[in-house]
């Protein structure tokens, strides 16, 4: 149920909130936690927010935090408090994330001044922000984003253009079901359903109309991977990193829902269809130009998804650039000095990580708003996908041999980013 923080405030004292009782302090303290884990940010992010705030009170507080729920007790002065308080649903705002992050960096300042009503007002401010960009320019970004996964993955113009279509339909549907608060399974399969059919009538209008070959078929894994679950799969990786046990294998079970559910969904649909995960027809290009090619998809790419995260625009554009030079950096390692991909996408993860950190300063946002998006991109989607479809087929040594490579890609990408983290970040590498 939501939370009236109104009703259990003291709204009335004038006194700062310094020098308020445990118990509002408390409250303020865990209404900060709260808001900060439904951005979609981990539990090691929640609880730093959570002990900026109780420091500039002069309280301790712990935490136990998992997805969707957290458990804290703040003490000072020989008394004790102790609270519950849980979330309706997960969701990404990096927008937010960015907003709540200034609050808790500045409120130390404010602490001595602000009374615990004007606190409550600006969280009302930055609880009430709406999100940056409706339905229909989800969809392009989407569509953007998922085009440009296409090229990266080896398509060309044809896979392109039917994936830009199928995943921007794909999220636009999304967007309208989760206005609704539609269940997860719900708003995760009717998507990939609606962008795999998108997919398979643009290929087959184009077969009729301009005689594309059968061989673009196999492109529809693309437009599907608008709904990877970029974010509790890295911050899950990270919370494991830093002993927080539970959030990590909370977020990597929430994530491994959506991927199992939209895999599944996408081998019914073209098992329906009759489309298969073929291989992509070769494009002759230059290395050159190949490379050019991969640095622009790669910023389109990361500036996408980072539009599908509510990033207001240069939050994605820093993104966006971070993520060309990481996911080209990536792309090249593995193609032309044959390093393994895995290896490959820890080194991408790792400039990722290291670029953010070194652009703080500069641009001021948070590192995962950075860091996740660009990213993001090199999550293995169509391998996922591909070893669903033939371990469903019984082809165990194909589908293993698939699984086996997602795995180890998945499992360098947080390894990447906690590096990155520890080499640039003292509080991080600390344990206390």
């Amino acid at each position: 149920m939501t939370i009236k923080w109104w009703d259990i405030i003291d709204s009335e004292s004038t006194q700062p909130i310094l020098n308020a009782s445990l118990r509002e302090k408390s409250l303020l303290v865990g209404r900060v936690g709260l808001m900060m884990l439904s951005v979609g940010t981990g539990a090691w992010r929640v609880r730093a927010s959570m002990n900026k705030i109780a420091r500039g009170l002069g309280i301790t507080c712990v935490a136990d935090i998992g997805l969707l729920s957290i458990s804290y007790t703040c003490a000072a002065n020989g008394e004790t408090f102790t609270n519950s308080l849980s979330l309706k649903e997960p969701g990404v705002n990096t927008d937010k994330l960015d907003a709540i992050e200034f609050f808790c960096d500045s409120f130390r300042d404010r602490a001595g001044k602000y009374s615990e009503e004007q606190m409550h007002h600006i969280l009302d401010k930055i609880d009430s922000m709406s999100g940056n960009y409706n339905a229909l320019i989800l969809g392009l970004a989407s569509g953007m984003a998922c085009a440009a996964f296409t090229f990266l993955l080896g398509g060309g113009a044809v896979e392109m253009l039917c994936a830009f279509l199928g995943a921007g339909v794909g999220n636009f549907l999304r967007k309208k079901l989760l206005e609704n608060h539609i269940t997860l399974l719900a708003n995760v399969a009717l998507p990939v359903t609606a962008a795999c059919l998108v997919y398979f009538l643009a290929v087959h209008l184009m077969e009729m109309i301009f005689n594309v070959p059968a061989v673009h078929q196999s492109g529809y894994i693309c437009s599907m991977l608008f709904v990877i679950p970029g974010f509790p799969l890295i911050t899950g990786g990270i919370d494991i990193s830093k002993l927080d046990l539970r959030s990590g294998a909370e977020r990597i079970g929430y994530a491994l829902i959506i991927i199992i559910t939209a895999t599944v969904t996408g081998w019914l649909s073209a098992y329906i269809m009759r489309f298969e995960p073929g291989d992509f027809p070769e494009i002759a290009m230059s290395p050159a130009m190949r490379i050019v090619f991969r640095m622009i998809a790669s910023f389109v790419g990361v500036f996408g998804f980072s539009l599908m995260f509510n990033s207001p625009k240069r939050m994605a554009l820093s993104a966006g650039v971070i993520g060309m030079i990481s996911n080209t950096l990536r792309l090249t390692l593995a193609d032309h000095l044959g390093i393994p991909g895995f290896t490959a996408a820890f080194i991408g993860a790792l400039c990722s990580g290291l670029l953010a950190s070194a652009s703080k300063k500069f641009v001021g946002f948070p590192r995962i708003t950075l860091t996740v998006p660009s990213i993001v991109i090199m999550v293995p989607g169509m391998f996922m996908y591909k070893a669903i479809y033939y371990l469903s087929l019984n082809d165990l040594s194909v589908g293993g041999a698939w699984l086996t490579k997602a795995f180890l890609m998945v499992l360098s990408l947080p390894l990447g980013l906690i590096v990155a983290r520890i080499i640039t970040d003292k509080n991080f590498r600390r344990d206390s």
